[in-house]
């Protein structure tokens, strides 16, 4: 199995710092009092983030949310008199260090474990306290994050606040959404390492940041016959997002979505079914910029069997049998399938091989709290 090289795997998105605290009914009056009142643990964060990091270690999903929706839609009904708490995008950077896009990152690089820094993560962060940690954090995940910092907006949150069994996220992507294409991913050295890199994945989330910056990247890859994977992300995304999103999906190699993403996808796009096989069927067949590779899209449904187009059929990959006593969060369940699955995939595994990582990586995340991973996988 060939080992991937440093910088083979590119991810972009919503860089946001994870912050998990456990709390009481009596909710937290104001975003900082997380800090000053509870014991909290930081953990680099955001979909595509927390993707990369399990990859590069390698080894019912609960959407972190990024729409901008107020506290008292996002909390359960014990806490939701509490005050509104900033809430807005920031999945994608999830998935890399218990950072989220980054978790995506975070995951690959926890997997492959050597050698470090295969996954390459770019997104806007703050000049300030909560972005130094981010770094530090993505630092230690092996990931190797170049940000775009500026002043205006200070580095995105991703409140969890934990009260028993359930989990109250709620995100302020403030910096994520000021990523600017001209004044970053345009430069020559930050585009040298678009261009070394092999394997590019990024969350939909960020079409409501800089879509010109992923159909940069996803042209570069589509013209280079290189592997470009998005991931719908979120339901919001096909409804309001459609225009960039459809803009983007001829060069999209591998399209990532859980059974209700798609389910609203197929809507969107008027397939006329709600059978999750023939709407990744349907999902395959769309328009595609570069024929020398036929797109492939993975659908999971959480404990049910993940759905994959393998070649002209679509296949049932069961998942990983787990004592439902052992599960302690699944918040990052869907990013960490994702960096399992990349960590396979930047190796040149098959298709099999990658959705079995991937469910290895979930089965491993699922039974921590947040986008954490033990020192070393035990994957074989």
């Amino acid at each position: 199995m060939p080992t991937a090289s440093e910088n083979t795997l590119f991810g972009m998105g919503n860089p946001l710092l994870d912050i998990s605290a456990v709390v009481d009914k009596d909710f937290l009056d104001k975003f900082e009092e997380i800090v000053k009142r509870n014991k909290v643990e930081y953990h680099a964060g955001g979909s595509t983030q927390n993707s990369v990091k399990i990859a590069q270690d390698e080894p019912d999903e609960r959407e972190r949310v990024e729409t901008g929706v107020t506290a008292k839609q996002l909390l359960p009904s014990d806490v939701q008199k509490a005050p509104t708490l900033l809430s807005s995008r920031g999945i994608t950077h999830s998935v890399i260090y218990q950072l989220p896009t980054k978790a995506h990152c975070a995951v690959s690089s926890w997997m492959i474990q050597e050698p470090h820094k295969v996954a390459t993560f770019f997104g806007c962060i703050g000049n300030d306290h909560f972005g130094e940690i981010l770094k530090k954090k993505a630092e230690e995940a092996h990931v190797d994050a170049h940000y775009y910092e500026q002043n205006e907006e200070p580095t995105g949150t991703c409140a969890a606040c934990i009260t028993g069994d359930n989990r109250s996220l709620v995100a302020n992507l403030a910096a994520a959404n000021c990523y600017k294409k001209e004044k970053h991913l345009d430069l020559d050295s930050n585009w040298e390492l678009v261009k070394k890199a092999k394997v590019y994945y990024i969350a939909g989330f960020f079409l409501t940041v800089s879509p010109e910056s992923i159909l940069k990247v996803a042209k570069h890859a589509s013209d280079n016959n290189k592997i470009f994977c998005m991931n719908l992300s979120a339901p919001f995304i096909s409804q309001f997002f459609k225009e960039p999103l459809m803009k983007v999906m001829p060069y999209v190699d591998i399209l990532f979505g859980n059974e209700t993403e798609a389910a609203t996808f197929a809507k969107e796009l008027g397939f006329e079914t709600d059978d999750i096989a023939e709407i990744a069927k349907k999902t395959q067949n769309l328009p595609k910029d570069n024929t020398k590779r036929q797109r492939v899209v993975v659908f999971t449904q959480g404990k049910d069997d993940t759905v994959a187009t393998v070649g002209e059929t679509v296949t049932m990959f069961p998942v990983v049998d787990i004592d439902q006593n052992a599960i302690v969060d699944t918040n990052g369940a869907g990013d960490a399938f994702v960096g399992g699955f990349l960590s396979a995939l930047v190796q040149e595994n098959k298709l099999e091989e990658c959705i079995r990582a991937g469910h290895y990586a979930a089965n491993v995340i699922i039974k921590r709290v947040g986008c954490t991973f033990p020192e070393k996988p035990d994957y074989q």
